[in-house]
Parts: C-alpha cells; structure tokens; sequence
C-alpha cells in the first residue's frame, strides 16, 4: 500500500498571509504545496488589472513568494500548484522561468490554460450587458496532473476549481484513473477543506473560545491516501487547532446539499465520515464519488458601473425622524437621481446610553450609475452640503468622495466539450485533456431518513450558538449558512427544531426569500441557502455584511427554546 501523499495549502485567498509560504516549507515535511487565490471577486481584481496592462491579470503576491522560496521549495523536493495565474497563468509561468534563471535555479514550470472564455461570450450565447471582462470556466485537475507527470516543479493555472489544486497533485501521485469516482472524491473532500488556508486550523470558527492558541493559526495540511480518504492535520509546534468541529466547519462552508459537483467527479457529501484520530489529526473516511455534470460552470464579471456610499451618524432622539428627514434633503437635491439609490438604517442606538457611540444609529445611502459623475461628486456634494442645514448632530463616518468601479458577478454553464483544457509542458509542449466521461446530470438528493425527535421537557430561552456551531458565506448573490452540532441528542433537537420556516423567523432578512435546507446526518449538520441576499453580488452589494460571512453568527446569537438536558450537557 502506497504511504499517503503529504499536501500543505499555503493561501486561501489574494491577501492571504505572505509568510506562510516559507512557514510551510519550513515546518515539516510536505510532497507538495499549494495555493488558492482566486475568488469571483479576485477576477474582477485581476481583470482590471489586466486593462490597465496585458502583461498581469496574476496574483503578483505569489512571484513575490516564489522569490522567496523557489530554492527552499526546489532543495526539499517540495512541488508547487497555485491558481495564482488567474487570468494569465502563461504570463506568471514565463514570470516564474525569468526569476529563476534571475535567482539561478533550475525549475521546470509548467501551465494549465483554456479557462479563459472572454473571446467567445458571443459564440457561448453568455449575455452581459456592459460586456463581461471576465469570463472563466471552472476546470478541472487533470491538466495539472498531466504537468506533474511530466516533471513540472512548479504548476501554475487560471481557474479552476478551488479543490482542484490538491486533487491534481493527488491524482498524479497515485495513477488514479479518470473513473476512479470514489478516490477523487475523497480528495476534492481534502481539498475543499484545506483551499481557505486557516478556516481548517480554527479561523473563522464558531467555538473559537476552546481553542488555546489562535494568535497565529497554523496553515493546514492533508494526507490523502490511496483511496482517496484522508487525514486532515497542520505542521507541529503551530497555533491553532484541527478538530472534527473546525473540519467540519470548513466542510460546511460555500456548498449546497450532499452532491459537491466539480468537473473531475461529485463528492458525496452526505457520505463523509470525521472521525478525531489524535492531537490535531481528524481523518475523513467514507466519500463516495459520481460521474460529474455534463457541463462545466463559468465565472463571468462585468463592469457594471460606478458606485458610492454616504453613512450619516444619527445620535440621540428622534432617529427616525432624523433618517426621514436625510431622505428627503437628498433625494429632493440631486441634480439627477442615479440609476440605483438605496438607503439602510442600522438602529445601533440604545437608549438611555452611557456613551455617545451606543447613543447612535447609522444611515447608509449607496449610489450606483454608469455615469461617474451621477455616482461621484453629483452625489458627494449634496450629502455634504446639508452638513449644517440637516438634523441636529449631524455627521459623516467620512466624507463620500468620487465614485468607484463596481462589478457583477454571474454564473453561466457550458458543455465541457467546448472548453479547450490545455496542459503546457515544462518543454513548451501543448497537451490537450480531454472531458471526463461519463458525465452524470445533477440532480437534489432526496431528504434522509430523520431521527426520532427528543422527548418533550423543560426548556430554557438562550442563543442557538449555545450548542450549535455555524459557518457562512457567499456565492454570488446567494449565502450558505451551514449549522451543526456536536452530539447525537443536539442533531435529534437541531434537524427538527432549524427547519426553514425557523431561519426565516429568526433571520427576517431572508424571509421574502427563496431558502432551501439540506440535510448532512453524517455532519449532525442542516446547510441553509438563501437566494439573493447579496443582490448581484460581492463588488456591487450595498448589504451590511456583503460576503455573508457573518450571517452565520447572526443566526447562532438568536434565542430560541432549546432543551434543558442539551444544555447541561455542555456545562
């Protein structure tokens, strides 16, 4: 039997921590490392980049690492895959070829290419009006495997799905065939739950108070084995925690029901099993794979316009007279109403407080135009000029200025077979991959059997997040909030109390929404997805929490009837 291949993940997202590179390489022993990137909103990022030079489009942060870690990575035999090339994966290869001759090592580099779709949006019937400036399919890992097999030191992509950079590795590693559904299952498993870095290690996690040290998480690690199962652990001696809860979370995070379709194999989520195996060891066992979708999905960004946003302060008495009368100021004032305008009030205030930030509410106005001048200073000056004509106390968090650019983010499909998925051999040389086939249409799983509920008894009025742990965040313009516990008789309470009517009563926001729950018995967790809270998405939300990352620990802080043995079970 083949030992596990050792797979460390050194960046969940552009911005991620730069150092964590060098501490990968240099706290343990790893087969390879990779890197994620990209996100929807990292597209438009780099898209913009792209009009202002050719040459980028590229996750510079990365070149930036690679200078500083190249040799080490090289001298411990450690290979590297990164979607860092995002829009231009052959720019950063041909980058990363001219540090190293520049550093003076030998490095074979190679790129995965074809994602890019934007020359063909009218030939794919992708409708955007403006224009897109991006338009990317997600691929999959089988371009990367091929440049593994071919010697590559270091494998650079565009887009593909986020998974997919540890599947590669995975793949080429052991010979897995193209059918063998069940291991690639098991790895995109490992994969989703190390691609966001330290939301493995106890970032981002509901029960952060348990966790002794999250100074400085750890990056996390996967041991993925022959079949596809894995043990998910982080480099001895780090910060942080590996948990069945924080795997758990991960695993809860950015999906919709059992079936986790990417374009190598669906991973059945619904079959996961975690199990604690040691001081931050959790292996996941069980993963059961399908025959992916015949279609590959594509990100598709447009530059939509310019937007802008106003926050007046309102102390005091009378809020909701003062936010009226802001209104009306402005809306009566300006010279041409913008295309969008939408106002929110925030009623932070308390009454009777001792401070004079509790004292306060805050109203937001968000603009958006196509006309920079509508959404820029046509807007500003008149927010402003109410400074001493408007309601009493009045102030700005900052002044609004002139407007930005802001994207859409949409989703469209396209048959695999007419994306043109290209791996470039450290030689130079260009090999087709082919689709997967068989492919399998994706269809809901039907609801699992439920267990018996409790038995009725005593309850006390207290937040959800007293026994349940919870994890959100965005797709699009919709959010997932994934809700789980931690024992047998919490799941009989949780899967008949947090039904969707439930999340529409304690969460309001989504009530005149579409939300749909998914049932993961093997995760004691319920998955929630609310459609179009975010509107068009991350770069043109006006919402509070644009990413919904927090909308999960919104919903653990609500109260509700929760029974008295659950809660002396965790006293």
């Amino acid at each position: 039997m083949s030992a596990p291949v050792r797979i460390g993940n050194c960046s969940g997202f552009y911005g991620d921590r730069f150092s964590a590179m060098r501490e990968m390489l240099d706290g343990g022993e790893l087969d390879y490392l990779t890197g994620d990137y990209l996100a929807e909103l990292t597209m438009l990022i780099l898209g913009r980049d792209r009009l202002k030079d050719p040459n980028l489009g590229y996750a510079k942060t990365f070149l930036r690492q690679a200078e500083d870690c190249l040799g080490l990575a090289l001298d411990k035999g450690v290979r590297i895959v990164t979607n860092a090339g995002g829009l231009n994966p052959a720019g950063l290869a041909s980058a990363l070829r001219e540090l190293a001759r520049r550093i003076g090592v030998d490095a074979a580099i190679a790129h995965v290419e074809g994602d890019d779709l934007l020359g063909r949006v009218d030939e794919l019937g992708f409708t955007a009006d403006p224009a897109p400036l991006t338009a990317n399919a997600y691929l999959g890992a089988w371009g990367i495997a091929r440049c593994l097999e071919a010697g590559a030191d270091v494998v650079v992509t565009g887009r593909v799905t986020d998974a997919s950079v540890i599947v590669g590795p995975a793949a080429a590693h052991f010979g897995w065939a193209r059918d063998d559904f069940d291991a690639l299952a098991g790895a995109v498993v490992a994969g989703h739950v190390i691609e966001c870095g330290t939301q493995a290690t106890g970032g981002n996690y509901a029960f952060f108070t348990e966790i002794a040290d999250l100074d400085r998480p750890g990056f996390p690690i996967a041991e993925i084995a022959a079949d596809g199962s894995s043990t998910i652990t982080k480099h001895p001696g780090t910060g942080g925690a590996v948990t069945v809860g924080t795997v758990t979370a991960q695993l809860l995070y950015e999906v919709t029901g059992g079936r986790y379709a990417g374009p190598d194999v669906t991973a059945r989520l619904d079959t996961a099993r975690l199990a604690q195996d040691g001081p931050d060891r959790v292996r996941i066992t069980g993963v059961r794979g399908e025959a992916p979708p015949p279609t590959l999905k594509v990100c598709l960004n447009t530059l939509a316009g310019f937007r802008n946003e106003a926050v007046f302060v309102l102390t005091g008495l009378d809020i909701e007279a003062k936010a009226e009368l802001t209104r009306r100021q402005v809306e009566a004032n300006l010279p041409v109403r913008p295309a969008e305008l939408d106002w929110t009030l925030a009623r932070t205030d308390h009454p009777d407080a001792d401070t004079e930030e509790a004292a306060s509410a805050l109203l937001r106005c968000t603009v958006r135009d196509r006309d920079p001048n509508l959404a820029g200073r046509a807007f500003s000056s008149v927010a402003v000029e109410f400074a001493l004509a408007g309601y009493p106390g009045f102030s700005l968090t900052a002044p609004p200025g002139n407007g930005r650019p802001y994207g859409v983010y949409t989703a469209a499909y396209v048959d695999a077979a007419l994306v043109p998925h290209t791996a470039v051999l450290p030689d130079g040389t260009a090999a087709a991959i082919d689709p997967v086939t068989p492919t399998r249409p994706l269809d809901a799983l039907p609801e699992p059997d439920l267990p018996q509920p409790l038995p009725p008894g005593p309850v006390r009025r207290v937040p959800l997040g007293t026994i349940a742990g919870a994890r959100s965040g965005d797709k699009g313009g919709d959010a997932n909030i994934g809700v789980w516990v931690r024992t047998d008789d919490q799941w009989r309470w949780l899967v008949h109390t947090l039904t969707v009517d439930a999340v529409k009563e304690l969460l309001p926001e989504t009530r005149p929404l579409t939300v749909t729950r998914h049932v993961l018995p093997h995760l004691r967790a319920v998955n929630f997805v609310v459609e179009g809270i975010l509107g068009r998405g991350v770069a043109s939300g006006a919402r509070f929490d644009p990413q919904a990352k927090g909308l999960g620990e919104w919903l653990r802080a609500r109260h509700l009837d929760i029974p008295d043995t659950l809660l002396e079970a965790t006293t």
